[in-house]
C-alpha cells in the first residue's frame, strides 16, 4: 500500500471542472479523497444522464487498468473542489503487474458499480417513482459523512434526486411533500435533512 500511494500525485480540481471526459484516451486512474464528483453521460442530443455521486474513496478511469483501454465511457466532474490522488496510466499497469490484488480490487470495484447500474434498472422495470426516490435518499445517505443530532443531511437538488431516481423534479417534490408531512425528512435549499431514513425502506 505504501509503494502504490507514493507513486500517486496529489491534484486538487476546482468545483464545477472535469476529472475525465467521456470519449477522451483513458490516461490517469483517480482516487477521490475529499469532496465529490458527478459521474456523467451527455448524449448525442446534449442530454445529460447523471450515472452516480461519488464521493471519498470511489474511484474515476477504471479503464486505464487495462492493457488496451479504450476511451473513457463517462464523463466525471468535481461538483465541490475536491482532492484526488492520481497516478498515470504506464504507473498504474506497472503497479498491478507488481501487486496483482490492486487489479482483482479494481475489478471488484467495476463489478460493484455494474451491480449499482443493475439494481437501478431492475428498479426501473419493478418499482414505483416513490419506492426508487426512497433507494435513491438511501443510497446517498449510506454515501453521506454529514450526520446530526436530527439526522443525516444529504446534499442533492430535486433535479439531481429525480436523476439518480429516474423520475421527474415534478413527482420529486410531490413525493418529498409527502414525507415531509409524515416527519420522515426535511427539506431546504438544494439539501435534505433524513430524519427516519426506516421508514424509507421498502421491501
Amino acid at each position: 500500500m505504501r509503494a502504490i500511494l507514493a507513486a500517486a500525485k496529489i491534484r486538487r480540481v476546482s468545483a464545477k471542472h472535469n476529472i475525465t471526459s467521456m470519449g477522451h484516451r483513458a490516461t490517469h486512474f483517480f482516487l477521490i479523497q475529499s469532496g465529490r464528483v458527478r459521474f456523467y453521460h451527455l448524449t448525442k442530443q446534449g442530454q445529460l444522464v447523471l450515472l452516480a455521486w461519488l464521493v471519498p474513496g470511489d474511484v474515476v478511469g477504471l479503464v486505464a487498468l487495462l492493457t488496451s483501454p479504450f476511451a473513457y465511457m463517462a464523463s466525471a466532474e468535481a461538483t465541490s473542489d475536491c482532492e484526488l490522488l492520481v497516478w498515470n496510466r504506464s504507473v498504474i499497469r506497472k503497479l498491478t503487474a507488481r501487486y496483482p490484488l490492486l487489479g482483482e480490487n479494481g475489478l471488484h470495484i467495476a463489478l460493484r458499480y455494474l451491480r449499482d447500474y443493475i439494481d437501478r434498472h431492475v428498479g426501473l422495470v419493478t418499482k414505483t417513482a416513490e419506492e426508487r426516490l426512497a433507494a435513491a435518499l438511501l443510497n446517498l445517505g449510506d454515501q453521506s459523512n454529514e450526520v446530526h443530532p436530527g439526522g443525516i443531511e444529504i446534499r442533492a437538488t430535486n433535479d439531481q434526486l429525480g436523476a439518480l431516481a429516474d423520475i421527474s423534479p415534478f413527482t420529486v417534490t410531490r413525493v418529498l411533500r409527502k414525507w415531509v408531512r409524515a416527519g420522515i425528512l426535511s427539506k431546504g435549499r438544494g439539501r435534505v435533512l433524513l430524519h427516519a431514513p426506516e421508514a424509507l425502506m421498502i421491501d
